[in-house]
C-alpha cells in the first residue's frame, strides 16, 4: 500500500542537530530505565541515588523514591556479565537455554542486522512464503548497491533488478497461491504492478539514471509490502483469555503524529508516520490506538529527548499512566514480546526469565525510530501511556544484540522522517496523532464505551 509522502516545513535547507552523541560508556541495565524513575544514560557502573528525569512532579518523586541497593546491586551485575559473559548472581554456568546464563552476542549477530523499518515490517509478518521474500529480498539489497559510489553502483543494482524478476517469474504460481482467498484479486493487481514497476527500474538503470533509483525501489517494495500483507488470512491466533477483553489491534494501523518544533530556526514543524504492528503486539499497539482515539497525547510535551531515546506519554498530574474513567484507577497492559519462531507473544515475562537466552524478537529495536512502550524496570506489567522511540546504538544496545530486545515491548516503527527524531527536545509538542489506516482492526476499543 502506498504511503502518502509526508515532509517536514522547515525554513532553511540546513538542518541542525542538537543532540550529543551517546557517551561511549558501561551502562547498567539501571541507566536504560524507561519507566517512571528514569536514570539518565550517561552514568558509569556506580548507582545513583539522584533521578534527572524532566517534567517529574514532586508527589511523583516522593512515589518512586531512590532505587534499592538490591535493585542497584542486580543492575549492575545484569550489565557486567553481559559485557564479560561472566555468571551473575550466583546462575551456574551450565543452566539451560544453551547451556549460557547471557546472550551468545555471536549467535544474535550472526548475519547483518536488518534496520530499515519498512523491512522489519515486512519480515514481522506472520506468512511463509518463500518465493515472495526471494523477490523481496534483492529488491531491499539495493540499498547497499547505492552505497558504491557514482555510477558504477548501477552495475550492482542490475544484477539486483534481474534478481528480483527473475525470481518474480519463477515464483508466481507459488506466491499467488499463498494469496488469502478474499484478498486474491488485490494481491494479483499488486504483482501487476510489480511486473510493471520491475521493467520500468530496469530501464532507469540503462538510462544511468541513479537518483531515480531508489524512489523507483521504494515503489516496488511497497508492492512487495502489500502482496505479503495479502498473503495474512485474518489474525493468526487466540490472546489469552484475560487480555481478550482489552483494545486490541488484530492486525496494522498507520498514524501521523504532528509535532511542533519550539526555538529551532530550521525545523517549525513536522509528521512522522508510524506503523503499528498489531501480529505481533496486539494488546500494546490496541492500547496506544485506543489512547490516541480518545486524543490522549494531544497537546502533551515530548518529556525526554537525550539523544538516546524521545520519550513521552506522562500525563500531569500525580499519575504516571492513563487514568481509565471507568474505573479512576491506570489502566496498565501486560509485557508482551513475540519471539521469533514462536507462533503467539510471550505475556508477563522477559525473554530473559523465560531462559530464551538467544532467541530473537520478532519486532527488534534495530530501526532508527524503533517505538517501545516505557515500564518500571522490576514491574513487567506497568506499562500505561508512556511510549518511546529509540535513536542511538550504544555498546549494549547494538543492532541484533540489544538488551531492550526482550524486556521491553516494541510494538511500531516510525517509516517517515524518523531521522527527525533526533532534532526533537523537552517541551516540544505533539499538536496531534491520528489514525490513517487500520482503525478497523481495533477490537473492543474503551474510547467508543466511554464517548
Amino acid at each position: 500500500m502506498a504511503a502518502s509522502m509526508l515532509c517536514c516545513h522547515q525554513s532553511s535547507f540546513v538542518l541542525k542537530t542538537n543532540h550529543n552523541p551517546f557517551n561511549k560508556r558501561l551502562l547498567s541495565s539501571s541507566n536504560i530505565l524507561l519507566g517512571r524513575s528514569q536514570i539518565s544514560p550517561r552514568i558509569q557502573l556506580s548507582c545513583s541515588l539522584q533521578d534527572p528525569r524532566p517534567l517529574q512532579s514532586p508527589e511523583k518523586q516522593q512515589k518512586n523514591g531512590l532505587l534499592s541497593l538490591k535493585q542497584c546491586a542486580i543492575s549492575l551485575a545484569l550489565a557486567v556479565g553481559l559485557v564479560t559473559g561472566v555468571p551473575a548472581l550466583g546462575w551456574p554456568g551450565h543452566a539451560n537455554a544453551g547451556n549460557s546464563v547471557y546472550p551468545d552476542v555471536s549467535v544474535l549477530i550472526s548475519g547483518p542486522p536488518i534496520k530499515d523499518p519498512g523491512a522489519l515490517l515486512r519480515y514481522a509478518l506472520p506468512i511463509d512464503n518463500k518465493a515472495i521474500r526471494e523477490v523481496q529480498k534483492p529488491l531491499e539489497d539495493i540499498t547497499d548497491s547505492l552505497k558504491i559510489a557514482g555510477v558504477k553502483a548501477l552495475d550492482s543494482v542490475e544484477r539486483n533488478v534481474r534478481q528480483a524478476s527473475r525470481a518474480l517469474k519463477q515464483g508466481k504460481t507459488m506466491i499467488v497461491s499463498g494469496l488469502a482467498k478474499s484478498k486474491v484479486d488485490h494481491g494479483i493487481e499488486l504483482l501487476s504492478k510489480l511486473e510493471n514497476g520491475m521493467d520500468e527500474l530496469q530501464q532507469i538503470v540503462e538510462d544511468r539514471n541513479r537518483e531515480a533509483v531508489a524512489p523507483k525501489q521504494k515503489e516496488l517494495l511497497n508492492y512487495v509490502g502489500g502482496v505479503e500483507e495479502d498473503m495474512v488470512d485474518g489474525f493468526p491466533y487466540e490472546v489469552p483469555e484475560e487480555y481478550q477483553n482489552m483494545p486490541l489491534l488484530k492486525g496494522r494501523a498507520t498514524v501521523d503524529m504532528k509535532v511542533k518544533v519550539k526555538d529551532n530556526p530550521n525545523l517549525e514543524e513536522c509528521v512522522f508516520r508510524i506503523v503499528l504492528d498489531g501480529y505481533n503486539a496486539p494488546v500494546t499497539a490496541g492500547n496506544f490506538v485506543d489512547l490516541v482515539e480518545r486524543h490522549f497525547y494531544d497537546g502533551m510535551d515530548i518529556q525526554r529527548a537525550d539523544g538516546f531515546v524521545v520519550q513521552t506519554g506522562d500525563p500531569e498530574g500525580p499519575a504516571d499512566g492513563f487514568i481509565d474513567p471507568s474505573t479512576e484507577k491506570t489502566r496498565t497492559i501486560p509485557l508482551e514480546i513475540m519471539a521469533n519462531g514462536e507462533k503467539t507473544p510471550f505475556y508477563g515475562a522477559t525473554l530473559e526469565e523465560l531462559g530464551l537466552y538467544k532467541a530473537q524478537t520478532r519486532l527488534p529495536f534495530n530501526a532508527f525510530g524503533t517505538m517501545a512502550m516505557a515500564r518500571e524496570e522490576f514491574e513487567n506489567n506497568s506499562a500505561s501511556s508512556q511510549v518511546f522511540w529509540l535513536l542511538k546504538e550504544s555498546e549494549l544496545t547494538p543492532s541484533n544484540a540489544n538488551i531492550l530486545d526482550g524486556r521491553y515491548a516494541v510494538f511500531g516503527y516510525v517509516t517517515e522522517n524518523e531521522d527527525y527524531l533526533a532534532d526533537l527536545k523537552v517541551g516540544d509538542t505533539i499538536e496531534s496523532i491520528q489514525v490513517v489506516s487500520g482503525l478497523d482492526n481495533l477490537v473492543n476499543p474503551s474510547y467508543k464505551i466511554a464517548g
